[in-house]
């Protein structure tokens, strides 16, 4: 492909912006970082909980996509390349720290399936920023409950809203195995949920 001027790069899709990147215009690398770094944070913090760690991820992210880029090929959408490179680091950081973030958990629209889930409270409370803070606390407990691959579904679909044919791609697995994943961890997360409000309750 034949290098083009710099303020051409900039409308140029993900997949143009990494074939100039293989031919040597650094300029378009850093488009993508541009493009990219905000998001690719947000979905790290997910793994994380840990801005430091979040941080030192996306560098490597970065540093993996620069170090690869001869080996992306434009059969590929960029960005489920790239987030498969960013799980694939947060999986083996997870791994070591055990942590993980928040996430929303929602009814799907595309899965005829999927079930919308209701956290019922018990609680009164008079502070309605308290009362969101230990709902969050709640669900952070519940999310250590599910195994990895219930948790990194989720993510995926419920936090950075990727859809099944890119998780299936990203994770390695077939499109059934990823909505079962999705389906069985929301119904996990209800029935641990359900079980702390009796426990505070007693």
């Amino acid at each position: 492909m034949t290098a083009i001027s710099t303020a051409k790069l900039y409308n140029l899709t993900d997949e143009d912006l990494m074939e100039q990147f293989q031919d040597g215009t650094v300029q378009a690398f850093n488009i993508l970082v541009s493009r990219y770094k905000d998001r690719l944070h947000n979905f790290l913090f997910r793994y994380t909980h840990n801005h430091e760690d979040c941080e030192d991820l996306v560098q490597e992210t970065f540093l993996r996509v620069h170090r690869s880029r001869h080996s992306y090929e434009r059969i590929a959408k960029f960005s489920t390349w790239m987030y498969t490179i960013a799980l694939n680091l947060a999986k083996s950081l997870y791994k070591k720290k055990q942590r993980m973030q928040k996430v929303s958990i929602h009814e799907d629209p595309e899965d005829s399936e999927s079930r919308e889930m209701h956290f019922e409270d018990s609680n009164i409370l008079q502070d309605e920023q308290l009362h969101q803070k230990l709902c969050v606390k709640e669900l952070e407990k519940a999310l250590m409950d599910l195994n990895e691959e219930f948790r990194e579904a989720i993510v995926l679909r419920d936090i950075q809203e990727l859809t099944y044919e890119e998780i299936a791609e990203i994770t390695g697995t077939a499109m059934g195995t990823v909505k079962s994943r999705i389906n069985r961890g929301r119904l996990q997360l209800q029935e641990i949920l359900d079980d702390y409000v009796i426990l505070e309750t007693n």
